[in-house]
């Protein structure tokens, strides 16, 4: 039986390791496959699968539970952002801002600062290349016209790095650091293209863009925890 928190994965691993035990001992009889979303809630029902014939291993899927009651609003929070907790409870916003306050005391951003070099470099690759070139420079050069996934995740980055080293507040003041994220979400809503409206309009489409590459593992591996230090112990 697999039991975990919502949106955590329960059923995708049901269909993996049927997968697995399918490409290794195939069977004429198709095996029924859990349901599987990017919400919370998918699953409503404990349900059971034959996930192996050789042996024949059998699993129930159930749904998602939670702790009957989060002791504090940081857990909240946290649950919020791994998408165990619907969006529509806690808000895109809040949670995109949320995301955004832990990558800014963190300092992660600086962990990206690599690409701004790179994209330095590249500029001036392109720059001192043939004038014949001029089309594929523009086009080159558009670094906000992002046709692949990871030419977004690089731009996604290198705008939070931006902005970050160009912020000459003091992040540990709760209300500078709010200043630091209203503009990184300014600015990545052009880096997701969505059209010009009031910043109240705009936060929500870039919020919800924001979460999805953070929830899909596309900007990198995160602990929201706190760490012990191991130079205490």
């Amino acid at each position: 039986m697999l039991v975990g928190v919502p949106n955590v994965g329960k059923s995708a691993l049901i269909n993996s390791i049927h997968r697995i035990a399918t490409s290794r001992f195939p069977v004429k009889d198709k095996k029924k496959r859990a349901t599987v979303g990017p919400l919370p809630g998918v699953t409503q029902d404990i349900a059971g699968y034959k996930i192996a014939t050789q042996p024949s291993i059998y699993v129930l899927d159930t749904p998602g539970v939670l702790v009957p009651s989060i002791p504090d609003m940081e857990t909240g929070l946290k649950l919020a952002l791994t998408g165990a907790v619907k969006d529509s409870v806690v808000g895109e916003e809040r949670i995109a801002k949320y995301l955004l306050s832990l990558l800014n005391i963190r300092k992660t951003p600086l962990h990206w600062e690599r690409l701004l070099h790179r994209e330095e470099e590249l500029c001036e690759e392109i720059c001192s290349s043939d004038k014949k070139d001029n089309s594929l420079r523009r086009k080159r050069l558009n670094n906000s016209d992002a046709v692949y996934v990871q030419d977004l995740v690089s731009e996604v980055q290198r705008t939070l790095c931006r902005t970050f080293l160009n912020f000459t507040g003091n992040t540990v003041e709760e209300s500078e650091l709010e200043t630091l994220i209203d503009m990184q979400l300014v600015a990545l809503r052009k880096v997701f293209r969505i059209p010009h409206k009031p910043f109240d309009e705009t936060q929500g489409p870039t919020s919800k863009k924001l979460l999805t590459l953070f929830r899909s593992g596309k900007l990198g591996p995160f602990i929201l925890d706190d760490l012990p230090d191991a130079s205490e112990n």
